[in-house]
């Protein structure tokens, strides 16, 4: 190999090395992103169509009061971005492979 050639596979693997790093920064969910993940998980978990007082019924008006998110006991979906703790959300991370 030349020593130009050889300096340029270095300088190429550098920036690979650089932008493969960048993209990993910038790939990391946000934390409201997470939590639009935990309520869209928890939702798809719900097996009936109420889950949430702004989910539809099949002839397509809200649940509202319906929902199981708005009934005691029972199954409590998580419907809202306050109901995600921290806690959830660095528990998702962990589980998801995503570091705190």
């Amino acid at each position: 190999m030349t020593s130009r050639f050889a300096l340029a596979v270095c300088v190429a693997a550098a920036a690979l090395a650089t932008a493969s790093s960048a993209f990993a920064r910038e790939s990391r969910l946000t934390d409201d992103e997470v939590k639009q993940r935990i309520i869209s998980e928890s939702i798809k978990a719900y097996p009936g169509t109420c889950a949430c007082p702004y989910s539809t019924m099949r002839n397509g008006h809200r649940c509202g009061g319906r929902s199981a998110h708005s009934k005691p006991g029972g199954r409590a979906p998580i419907c809202y971005a306050n109901n995600v703790t921290d806690a959830m959300v660095a528990r998702w991370r962990q589980t998801h492979g995503e570091k705190s």
